[in-house]
């Protein structure tokens, strides 16, 4: 089921989880374990079906595009994980601020752009513990690149290097780099000390 969704994505230039990101999301939802995870950016389904195939978690996932909506919902039904899926349709940046659930993992892979902006309240969102994995954080390749970056891409990988930088040097976060894929930002919520 996943390969198939996989070919249908990139043939449809949607795009689905590199193979070396994905071993790592794998890696990382079997460490946390996490019941819960709020997963930005549906798109066709395929990242939301791999935590939850590894995982007992409940999945909250937020997309914008209708059409994708309806795929991902496809997707979860015949991958047998429809009955542990909440699909909100919306601007993540408006429904991230509405939410009262807490989450032990979340997975961004929404607007790159957007990252710098989501970080508060995604920080807010996460439990004591809980990890937050950005995938697509280095862009290829321009956000830790000195060459002269095109200025349409420019707002993108500005903002990319404003989250870097926040999530190193935030003292609730523990946070590494990964250079495998499109790179990728693993930041754990430090439980502070009274």
């Amino acid at each position: 089921m996943l390969e198939e969704l996989e070919r249908y994505a990139r043939q449809n230039y949607i795009p689905v989880l590199l193979n070396e990101t994905k071993n790592l999301l794998i890696e990382k939802i079997k460490e946390v374990n996490p019941k819960t995870i709020l997963e930005i950016g549906t798109a066709v389904g395929y990242s939301g079906t791999v935590m939850l195939k590894y995982s007992n978690a409940i999945l909250t996932t937020i997309e914008l595009e209708e059409q994708n909506i309806a795929i991902a919902k496809q997707t979860f039904e015949s991958n047998n994980v429809i009955d542990r899926v909440n699909q909100i349709q919306g601007d993540a940046k408006e429904v991230i601020k509405n939410l009262n659930q807490k989450f032990d993992f979340i997975f961004l892979d929404g607007p790159k752009g957007q990252y710098i902006n989501y970080l508060p309240y995604l920080k807010k969102l996460l439990n004591d513990g809980g990890t937050l994995f950005a995938d697509n954080v280095l862009y290829k390749g321009m956000v830790e690149s000195a060459e002269f970056i095109p200025h349409k891409k420019r707002t993108i990988v500005v903002n990319l290097r404003k989250y870097i930088n926040a999530i190193c040097n935030d003292f609730e976060l523990e946070s590494k780099i990964y250079h495998i894929g499109d790179g990728v930002a693993i930041s754990k919520k430090i439980k502070l000390k009274e």
